[in-house]
Order: C-alpha cells, then structure tokens, then sequence
C-alpha cells in the first residue's frame, strides 16, 4: 500500500463486517468503539480478529467519562486494557466529556464547564487514566448544544492546553469543531488556529443536521449523513496548515453500504494528499 494511503480510514461497524473480509478494500485502518467487545467471545470478536489480521485498529472509547467527578470505573479501564492487549491498538482516543453518574452510564457524551477547576479535574483523570492503560490518550473535543454560565474558558483554549497539562494528545473533530460554532456563534476559522498541530493526532469527520425550531435553529452532530462541503473546507484549511494527519470518516446512524464510506474516505484521502505536496516536510 502506497504510505499515503494509510492515512485515511472509516469507522468499522458490524453491517460491513463480512464485506470488508470478502474484499479487503484499501484502508489504512479501522476505528472501533472497544465497548462494543468487552464481552468475551461470540461473533464479534472473531470477525474483529480476522480484520485486526489485515487492518491498523484505532480505539474510540466512549465510555470512561473522564469529564465526569465521581470516580472513574476501574473495571471498565481494565476490560479496556484487556482490549488493548488482545488487538494492539495503534491510537487510543476519549472524549473531553462526560458520560457517567453516580454509577449509571447515560448513552450520550455530555458537555462540561470550563472553568480552572474542572480543568484541573479533567486533567487529574486523563492522567490516571494514561498511567492506568499504560499509554497516551488523544482527547477529542466536543460538539456542543449549551453554555455553562459558569464557564470562563473558551473552548478552544481548555482544549489546546490539554497536551502541556497532561501529555495526552488531541482528536480534532473538525465536524465537531463546525456544529460548536454555528451553535454559539463562534469563529470555527479561529478555533482551528488555536490548536498546535503538533498536539494532533487524529482527525474525526462527519455529517451533521441543520434542525430548525420556532426559537431558531441548531446544528446537530448525528453521524448520519456525508461530510458537509463547509466541514470538508475546514478540514483542507487545517490540513494545509498542520499537515496530513490520520483522518476517519465517521458514520454511525442511518449506516450506508460501505461503498458510500469508502468513497467518502476517498475525498478525505485527495485533500490529505493534496496538504502533503503542500507541506513536503
């Protein structure tokens, strides 16, 4: 496989299980959610094994709620860990979010007020969290609906400190980053620009949906539909800027045939080539 090639992938998910075993299309590697296989054997794992035979696998976890200020769940960072040992992950990545209280986990990534004491407490569980898995995280940042009055951070900032407080690394969603500002009213252009490059480690696009109220209207991050041309022309800005960098096509609702993810990881993968005759080092 050409070394360009390797840089873009989809997310793998269980309807294109057996089509990319009968066919093994041209990816440079797979995502999966590891909560998805914390069960012990059964169909999932053996077709996750026989993939993981031919394919990188990055970890997209979902569950550890590291936002979160109850403790963290020590169980589930060691079937995570168990996860890691079985199938070499090549990246690990979470969510600047929470997930999880008092024991009950909800089914969504909740926001976070930015504020120096809930940095501080973020940055204390990326760290327990590394220590305990034995390797960096990269933490993506979140798609938001809300403000926390309380917050005196912009966002942008909480997240671009991340790396020098923690030693993690960052998952830039640009579709995420997109949803936020229309939402808020924030500059997208200039969110991107507070990010070092350096720090990134992983790159997340998806579709989103425009929903339209009587109060007006609200970007929703849904993961079901293709990459909007807005989202794929911030996406060649901060690849002109920082350089390629692994690149998946997310879609988890409303899944299409895999024909539709690869030709969508096709573009991603012209514009990432593209950012690499324009930055030769």
């Amino acid at each position: 496989m050409n070394v360009m090639q390797q840089w873009s992938g989809i997310g793998l998910r269980h309807p294109h299980y057996q089509n990319i075993l009968a066919n093994l299309p041209e990816l440079g590697w797979l995502e999966v959610h590891p909560e998805n296989y914390f069960g012990r054997g059964g169909l999932p794992h053996e077709y996750l094994s026989q993939i993981a035979a031919h394919y990188d696998l990055s970890f997209h976890g979902v569950g550890m709620s590291l936002g979160g200020d109850c403790p963290l769940d020590l169980t589930h960072l060691q079937r995570f860990r168990e996860l890691m040992d079985i199938y070499n992950p090549v990246r690990i990545s979470e969510h600047m979010s929470f997930s999880a209280v008092a024991g009950r986990h909800m089914h969504d990534l909740l926001p976070i007020p930015y504020t120096p004491k809930s940095q501080r407490l973020f940055c204390d569980r990326v760290q327990y969290a590394q220590d305990y898995l034995g390797t960096q995280l990269l933490i993506e940042n979140p798609s938001s609906y809300l403000q926390f009055t309380e917050s005196s951070i912009p966002e942008w900032e909480f997240f671009a400190a991340l790396p020098g407080l923690t030693g993690c690394g960052l998952l830039l969603d640009v579709n995420n980053v997109y949803v936020t500002c229309q939402n808020h009213n924030y500059d997208a252009k200039a969110y991107l620009q507070a990010i070092d490059g350096n720090d990134v480690g992983e790159i997340h696009l998806a579709g989103h949906t425009l929903k339209h109220f009587a109060q007006g209207s609200i970007c929703i991050d849904d993961h079901g539909s293709e990459v909007t041309p807005a989202v794929w022309d911030l996406f060649a800005q901060t690849i002109t800027r920082i350089g390629p960098k692994p690149t998946l096509i997310e879609w988890d609702t409303q899944v299409p045939e895999l024909s539709v993810l690869m030709a969508q990881r096709q573009l991603a993968q012209d514009l990432l080539e593209e950012s690499l005759c324009g930055n030769p080092d």
